[in-house]
């Protein structure tokens, strides 16, 4: 009874550890890169010795892997589909259209993903972790509110998936490969953009009649 009673107590404890090394692995790859953080620095910056890290995650790549669900998941909160939303479907892809924008625009945001893309080059499993725990479940969420607009009739949409990406593109547009490269922002056009990819989308999804 005493043991499990310490291992009961000491569940909270290890939870505590794996926050800290993982907050410690993020700042370290993201500021210096996979191949330069070492695990050593990140065990000490973690309050934790290299076998605890190990312990943890068992290797440098499912730590990695780690540290880019825990961004992904602190960009998410910038994110969110409102599925019990009493607006027309317009006025919800017009305000889904915006979040992305707003997302993606984020000069954090920009920076993360020019960090994965570096770093994929070299260890391609990096940019395979931030599609599954970032953009990939953006779009799943996204498609299960067109299939949803699709079993109402708001829509007609027979592959949520590939509409999504349509939409996606469409409101990124252009502006999207400019930012990345340093243009300078210009949201009226932004604004444009997003109304004019929500009519076009809705003129291709309109239910039929």
């Amino acid at each position: 009874m005493a043991e499990t009673a310490t291992k009961r107590a000491g569940r909270p404890l290890d939870t505590a550890k794996r926050d800290a090394i993982v907050a410690a692995a993020s700042d370290a790859f993201f500021e210096l890169g996979f191949a330069a953080s070492s695990i050593e620095k990140i065990a000490a910056d973690a309050g934790v010795s290299k076998v605890t890290v190990y312990n943890h995650f068992g290797d440098k790549s499912a730590l990695f892997s780690a540290a880019v669900e825990r961004e992904c998941e602190k960009m998410r909160g910038h994110f969110s589909i409102d599925m019990s939303s009493s607006a027309n479907v317009r006025d919800r892809l017009l305000t889904i259209g915006q979040s992305m924008h707003a997302f993606l625009s984020r000069p954090e945001m920009v920076q993360f993903e020019r960090r994965i893309a570096a770093e994929t080059a070299d260890e391609p499993q990096i940019g395979l972790a931030f599609l599954n725990a970032g953009p990939r479940r953006m779009r799943a969420a996204f498609s299960a509110f067109l299939a949803h607009a699709d079993t109402t009739g708001e829509l007609s949409v027979p592959d949520p998936d590939l509409a999504a990406e349509q939409f996606a593109s469409m409101c990124k547009g252009f502006g999207d490969l400019e930012r990345r490269f340093g243009a300078p922002p210009d949201p009226d056009r932004d604004a444009l953009r997003i109304e004019r990819a929500v009519d076009l989308f809705m003129q291709a999804y309109a239910p039929a009649k």
